[in-house]
């Protein structure tokens, strides 16, 4: 069994989320707690802009849950730069005891299962958990920077410049984590670092599946199952999967983060991606939209590529993963 059931009920007691410009001008602009008109922040270097966006995340969702920083016994996160070293030194400033996470783009949804499953078991009364990426950061690590101006192809997407956090805790009101479903890596051969949707589809197909059987439901007990950036190329992907596999999820159930985050017209190619970008658009948009009661029930898989520079340059395939958790609306303990 890969499939957690979390029956204390772990809660979402607060979220914080930060973007930048270019979220500014997106679709989900107004779900943002704060938003940067500067990509470099008033920092030097994108990577300390990058470590502060995620110190403000934290910070904004500590303040919305009226706790002290000394109150988080545990902080979970990670991001896309070697090392994770954003997170690593935004946990100085965070103060608590600290599990440094590395899934490529799941890491927003590994680090909220985590959450839940020290919750759940008494290991913890509140944690804190996200993840965060920046453009330039991440581009000039995997690709090329982007002040360089190369040209991508459609199947390309946009790194996320933004931070999203949750404060998880044993009681309280708020969306309730009620399962989760730890995925394996899945490589099929694919070596384009340039269409990470269509290499990370698989792995999302297998980790949904797997978690609606492992759970004995069909895809109807959700109102809303969203990938973290598969993208127009992954999404469509995936959706030829379920099909090829009889599974039954209507395309109009199945969304992606990546297609949310920005508008029509803003030059982001196959979508959004980035390990900020499920952070931002579960913890801001899809979870005000619950407490709107819009969504119910929603499983958010967070998918992500395991390559790094160096696998790239030495001819490896990409390998993926996706993490899933459930949450529910409603039901939290006092």
């Amino acid at each position: 069994m890969r499939t957690w059931i979390f029956d204390n009920k772990p809660v979402i007691v607060s979220t914080g989320t930060v973007g930048g410009p270019f979220e500014a001008k997106g679709r989900l602009a107004e779900d943002f707690d704060v938003l940067h008109q500067d990509i470099w922040i008033k920092e030097d270097t994108f990577e300390k802009a990058h470590k502060v966006m995620l110190e403000q995340a934290a910070l904004r969702a500590t303040e919305k849950a009226n706790i002290k920083k000394e109150d988080v016994q545990f902080f979970l996160g990670g991001d896309l730069i070697n090392q994770i070293t954003p997170t690593s030194f935004s946990a100085k400033t965070i103060g608590a005891a600290y599990l440094g996470l590395f899934g490529a783009c799941s890491t927003s949804m590994e680090g909220l299962a985590l959450a839940a499953f020290l919750i759940n078991h008494g290991g913890a009364d509140c944690v804190l958990t996200g993840s965060s990426s920046h453009n330039a950061a991440v581009e000039k690590q995997f690709r090329y920077p982007t002040e360089y101006g190369s040209q991508k192809p459609p199947t390309s997407q946009w790194t996320v410049t933004g931070a999203g956090v949750s404060v998880v805790k044993n009681k309280g009101e708020g969306p309730v984590v009620t399962s989760a479903t730890i995925g394996k890596v899945i490589d099929m051969g694919l070596t384009d670092p340039f269409n990470m949707g269509g290499a990370m589809a698989p792995a999302a197909v297998d980790t949904i599946e797997t978690h609606l059987k492992e759970r004995n439901i069909d895809s109807s007990y959700y109102d809303l199952i969203v990938t973290g950036d598969l993208g127009h190329i992954g999404r469509e992907c995936a959706l030829d999967l379920f099909k090829k596999h009889n599974t039954e999820i209507t395309e109009e159930q199945f969304q992606d983060c990546g297609l949310m985050i920005y508008r029509e017209g803003q030059p982001v190619l196959a979508g959004a991606s980035g390990s900020g970008c499920s952070a931002v658009v579960v913890y801001g948009h899809l979870l005000n939209r619950m407490k709107k009661g819009e969504i119910k029930r929603m499983l958010v898989v967070a998918t992500g590529a395991l390559l790094s520079p160096l696998t790239f340059q030495q001819d490896e395939t990409i390998p993926c993963i996706a993490h899933a958790v459930s949450i529910e609306y409603g039901g939290g303990k006092e």
